[in-house]
């Protein structure tokens, strides 16, 4: 069937057509069945969409990144036939019983994921079938191997270290300063970072609010060729792409199956030729990590994965029963990295997570000996030469004009939330700071998040201000008010906690 193209101004995020009822009924195909859509030389298959009144008989819609892989404008004339769904289907479907899934199989999944041939229905379809199965290591490995070797790949000329937290604690900022010692230590790290899928900041959001993350492969590879290190943006590249697709299903499900988790790093780590690699474990008990079982878990299967790859991994298991420093949300957490390298005073969990992980990059590149990782790197931060490491990535990357932690912009509607008595903070959940903190705009506003007056331990008064919330606009600073009176985000303790017979 010859169709005339009717050029459409959005970005579908996929290959997906839209086509009159009329011309799906004669080709005999439905919504979400596939066309091969052809234009001269280029041929496409994609995902159809029905509409009655957008698109005229005789009419197919494309979209911007269609029209640009057909190389196809307003009115041109394109051929369109009827095609089956890819094999993968049938193995999505395998894996969905509880199956094992062979290493083609699983290549074929992760193929056509890459090219975008399978729906948004049949991605979720994938995502929950490892999710509530699971996947063994083979399966983890061939998944991990396909999702390299359907990217990009960054070949240095030297040993390659790296860094990577699963997250699940907000304030988890870290990664400016941890890579900022190593690289003044000479330790080559090309570090890539996730944008926040459930967080309130992903290091990839937290580093835009000082610099350009939006780097190619050939930039990371000059960059780190030249200060030593990267903290940049992973989806702006094509390393593992599969991986930020799945990534971009997990988001609205708000899962992040085990066996993905571990690809998803290691595909990433490999891609740049990773040697050694730190992994961040956060336990806590609204974490991704609730115990110290599967944090042995995770920590087993990441060594065990890491082996497979050529890859030598050890995993450090950090707290994470409550937020990391004080400051979540994009540029509040930017403000306390910053506030961190310029040696201010700040809370101290941030400075001694991010100089134990140091230190344990600095023993396995035998530039610390044994146990000797951590005093060398808080020699090292409070120097002021990771500071001045710090500037040197940013500026390589592109800087945007912010070297001091007073010149970040935050957000300038703020409310503080005050204790409803007297006493000591006992806990603080993870989870309520991270659903005030995005109900305030984070991270999409940069500026919205949440500042900690109080961490747990601390004595406070009735009144007082427990933390402070900040947003962009008042409009979204009164979603956060309005959710913050259904629910706890801490519990204030006294000494006595209970009188019995009680009065």
């Amino acid at each position: 069937m010859k169709l005339k193209v009717k050029a459409i101004d959005l970005e579908a995020g996929r290959n997906l057509v839209v086509m009159n009822e009329e011309d799906a009924r004669d080709l005999g195909i439905h919504i979400q069945d596939r066309v091969k859509v052809s234009k001269g030389a280029r041929t496409l298959t994609a995902i159809v969409s029905l509409s009655e009144s957008m698109i005229r008989d005789g009419e197919i819609g494309l979209f911007r990144e269609t029209l640009e892989e057909l190389d196809a404008k307003n009115g041109d004339e394109v051929s369109v036939l009827p095609t089956h769904r890819p094999a993968s289907v049938e193995y999505i479907k395998k894996k969905m019983r509880g199956e094992k899934l062979t290493k083609d199989e699983i290549y074929a999944i992760i193929r056509d994921i890459t090219e975008e041939n399978l729906s948004d229905v049949e991605m979720a379809a994938y995502v929950t079938a490892i999710y509530t199965m699971g996947m063994d290591m083979d399966e983890t490995e061939w998944a991990t191997r396909a999702m390299v070797e359907t990217g990009e790949t960054i070949d240095f000329d030297t040993t390659i270290f790296d860094i990577h937290s699963v997250g699940g604690v907000p304030g988890n900022k870290y990664a400016p300063i941890t890579v900022s010692i190593a690289a003044q230590a000479g330790l080559r790290i090309p570090k890539t970072s996730s944008r926040a899928i459930s967080s309130a900041a992903g290091t990839a959001d937290v580093m835009e609010v000082l610099t350009n993350v939006a780097l190619s492969a050939r930039d990371i590879k000059r960059i780190v060729n030249e200060v030593g290190a990267t903290l940049a943006w992973g989806g702006s590249m094509n390393l593992a792409p599969a991986d930020d697709k799945i990534v971009q299903v997990e988001y609205p499900l708000g899962i992040d199956p085990h066996p993905q988790v571990l690809a998803s790093v290691m595909a990433k780590k490999k891609a740049v030729g990773t040697d050694f690699l730190v992994i961040d474990l956060p336990m806590g008990p609204e974490t991704k990590v609730p115990d110290m079982k599967a944090a042995r878990r995770y920590a087993m299967d990441f060594i065990g994965l890491g082996e497979r790859l050529g890859i030598t991994v050890e995993c450090a298991v950090t707290y994470g029963e409550q937020p990391i420093g004080r400051a979540i949300g994009p540029a509040l957490e930017a403000k306390e990295a910053l506030m961190v390298l310029e040696g201010r005073s700040v809370s101290n969990s941030i400075v001694e997570k991010s100089t134990d992980l140091a230190g344990i990059l600095l023993e396995m590149a035998n530039v610390a000996a044994k146990g000797e990782g951590k005093r060398m790197a808080k020699e090292i931060l409070e120097s002021g030469k990771a500071r001045d490491k710090f500037l040197e990535i940013i500026n390589a990357q592109g800087s945007r004009g912010i070297e001091r932690s007073d010149d970040v912009p935050v957000g300038e509607h703020t409310f503080d939330y005050p204790s409803p008595m007297d006493g000591y903070v006992g806990a603080i959940s993870n989870r309520a700071m991270v659903a005030i903190a995005r109900a305030a705009g984070a991270p999409k506003d940069k500026g919205a998040g949440i500042w900690l007056h109080k961490k747990k331990g601390d004595k406070v008064e009735k009144g007082e201000p427990l933390f402070t919330v900040h947003a962009e606009c008042e409009a979204k600073l009164e979603v956060a008010r309005d959710l913050l009176k259904r629910l706890r985000p801490y519990t204030i303790v006294g000494m006595l906690l209970e009188r019995i017979p009680m009065i």
